[in-house]
C-alpha cells in the first residue's frame, strides 16, 4: 500500500510544477530543454561498470566513432547565475541540443576557433570564453568540489593503503567509482617528490613533459579544475588569487604565475601526481594522447607515447588487444563528465624506482634473482590511477601517482599475504611476467608463506579460507585504524 504521506507530498510536488510550468517561461525553457537533451544523450555509460567486459578480436578496422557524443552538460549553464542574461539568450536556446557538424578538430587552440564551434560536450567557444578563467567546474561537470581537510598535517600524512589484489586475476580495468574528497591525494613524501620530479625535468626535458598544438585549453582546464581541487582540500596549505592570477603554494612557499606559466608546468610545480590528456578526434571519434607530465613510468615515458592513440598506447599490455581494446574506445567515446572513475595496478620492486624509462640501469636488476636481496629491500609499487573527462573542453583525463609500501607491512594485514601468494604461484605466466616481479619472488615468497601461516595461527584469517578478491578492496580489513595510527590523527 503506498504510503499517505508519500501520496500527499507526491500531489504536492506534481501541482506545484505544473503551475511553475505554466507561468515561469524561463523556467519552462530548462524543463523542456533538459526533456530534450535527456531524449537524445542517454548513455549505456552513465554508471561506470566494475570491469570492463571482455571484447571481441580488433581485427578487423576500427570503426568509425565520430557520430558519437558523450552526454552533453550544456544543461549545466542553466545553474550559473546570469549566464544567459550575459550571453543574450533564453535559458532555452542557452542549453538547447547543438549542431555536432561544427567540432574544433583537436589540432586546432580555442582561441583560433570559430566562436560558433563546439567541443565534445557541447559547449560553444562563444560560452566558454564566457566563462572566463577559474568558472564553476564542480557545476559544470557535476562533480563536487572536496570537503576540507582540516585535520590534515602534510608533516604525518600518509597516502591510504591500496592493496588492488584480485583473485581470480583476469586483465581488466577493475574500474570503480572515483572518490570525488580524494583525487588529488598528497602525503608525507610530497615535498621529496616535486625534488625528484623537478629533477627528472632538468635531465629528460620534452621525454617527461610535453604538449601538442589544440591542447592548450584542455591543460588550462585540468589546471584550474586541480588548483580549485586543492584550495578546497587543503585550505590551510594553498591559496588561489583570482584577481591577480597567483597561485600560493604554502608547503613549497613558492607562487606561480598564472598568467604566464605554461597550465601543465603549473603543475608540474604543485602537484606530485602524472597527467595524461587524451582528446577526441572529430574525424573518427577516437581519442590519442595530446598533452601530459609524467614522471612515474616504467619502461616509457611521454616521449615514446605521445600522439599515439588508446590502442597504440595501449600495444605492451597481455591481452588488451583481445579483450580490452573495443571495450575502451566505445567506453571513452561516451564517458559522462560526471562519472569519474579510479583503479590501481601493481607491481613488486626492489627499492623504489619512480621513474624507469626503457634502458634505464635499474631494469638491469629484472633480470636476475639477487642472492643477497634482503625482504627490507622489497616493495610493493602501486599506480593509483583516476580517469575524468574535463566538462568544458571535453578531453579525458587519465592521471596517477606512485605508491611504495615495504612488503613488510603485509605482515600486518589479514589475508594480503596469502592473496599476494597466490597470484604470484598460479596468475597467468604473461600477466606476471609483464609485472615483473620474478626478481624479487625468490625472496618474497618465502616470506608472505610464513606471514600468512603466522595470520592463520593468530586466527585472522580462517584456516579453510580460499584466496580472492576482499570485500575491503582495494584495501584490507581494519585498514583506516592502521592508516590513522600511523599518522597520529
Amino acid at each position: 500500500m503506498v504510503n499517505p504521506s508519500l501520496a500527499l507530498l507526491g500531489a504536492v510536488f506534481v501541482a506545484s510544477s505544473v503551475i511553475v510550468f505554466l507561468l515561469k517561461k524561463s523556467r519552462r525553457d530548462v524543463i523542456l530543454a533538459r526533456l530534450h537533451v535527456q531524449r537524445r544523450r542517454i548513455s549505456g555509460a552513465k554508471t561506470p561498470p566494475r570491469s570492463l567486459s571482455p571484447g571481441k578480436d580488433y581485427t578487423n578496422p576500427p570503426p568509425d566513432y565520430s557520430a558519437v557524443y558523450p552526454p552533453s552538460r550544456k544543461i549545466a549553464l542553466a545553474d550559473i547565475p546570469g549566464f544567459a542574461e550575459k550571453l543574450g539568450k533564453s535559458q532555452g536556446a542557452l542549453i538547447a541540443s547543438a549542431e555536432k557538424k561544427g567540432c574544433i578538430p583537436f589540432t586546432i587552440e580555442l582561441h583560433d576557433a570559430k566562436k560558433t564551434m563546439i567541443t565534445p560536450c557541447e559547449f560553444t567557444v562563444e560560452e566558454i570564453e564566457a566563462l572566463g578563467d577559474f568558472p564553476d567546474y564542480a557545476t559544470l561537470s557535476g562533480i563536487p568540489l572536496p570537503e576540507p581537510y582540516r585535520d590534515f598535517d602534510i608533516q604525518k600524512a600518509k597516502p591510504r593503503p591500496y592493496r588492488p589484489f584480485r583473485w581470480p586475476y583476469h586483465q581488466t580495468m577493475s574500474l570503480t567509482k572515483m572518490e570525488p574528497d580524494w583525487w588529488l591525494e598528497l602525503e608525507d613524501t610530497y615535498k621529496e617528490r616535486m625534488k625528484q620530479r623537478q629533477e627528472i625535468f632538468e635531465k629528460e626535458g620534452d621525454k617527461v613533459l610535453n604538449m601538442l598544438p589544440g591542447s592548450h585549453f584542455a591543460c588550462k582546464e585540468l589546471m584550474e579544475l586541480s588548483l580549485q581541487f586543492l584550495c578546497a582540500r587543503y585550505p590551510q596549505y594553498f591559496r588561489l588569487d583570482k584577481d591577480k592570477m597567483i597561485f600560493h603554494n604554502g608547503i613549497l612557499n613558492t607562487e606561480s604565475d598564472l598568467k604566464n606559466t605554461h597550465p601543465l608546468h603549473v603543475l608540474f610545480n604543485n602537484i606530485p601526481e602524472d597527467f595524461a590528456i587524451t582528446m577526441r578526434n572529430p574525424e573518427d571519434g577516437l581519442y590519442s594522447f595530446r598533452a601530459g607530465q609524467i614522471c612515474s613510468a616504467l619502461g616509457w615515458n611521454v616521449g615514446s607515447k605521445i600522439g599515439k592513440t588508446l590502442p597504440e598506447i595501449h600495444a605492451p599490455v597481455p591481452d588488451y588487444k583481445e579483450k580490452m581494446q573495443m571495450s575502451m574506445d566505445r567506453y571513452f567515446t561516451k564517458m559522462p563528465t560526471d562519472k569519474a572513475i579510479q583503479r590501481g595496478s601493481w607491481g613488486l620492486e626492489v627499492d623504489q624506482p619512480l621513474y624507469m624509462p626503457p634502458g634505464d640501469p635499474h631494469e638491469k636488476l629484472r633480470d636476475f634473482q639477487m642472492a643477497d636481496l634482503d625482504i627490507s629491500r622489497c616493495n610493493l609499487r602501486v599506480d593509483w590511477q583516476t580517469l575524468r573527462r574535463l566538462p568544458l573542453s571535453g578531453a579525458i583525463v587519465f592521471n596517477f601517482k606512485a605508491l611504495f609500501t615495504p612488503l613488510e607491512e603485509f605482515r600486518t594485514e589479514a589475508f594480503i599475504p596469502a592473496l599476494v601468494l597466490k597470484n604470484l604461484n598460479e596468475a597467468k605466466p604473461n600477466l606476471m611476467a609483464y609485472k615483473n616481479t620474478w626478481h624479487t619472488e625468490h625472496v618474497v615468497k618465502p616470506a608472505l608463506e610464513q606471514w600468512a601461516k603466522e595470520q592463520v595461527e593468530k586466527e585472522w584469517v580462517p584456516k579453510d579460507w580460499e584466496p580472492q578478491t576482499l570485500e575491503d578492496s582495494p584495501y584490507f580489513p581494519n585498514w583506516e585504524e592502521k592508516w590513522h595510527q600511523q599518522q597520529g590523527f
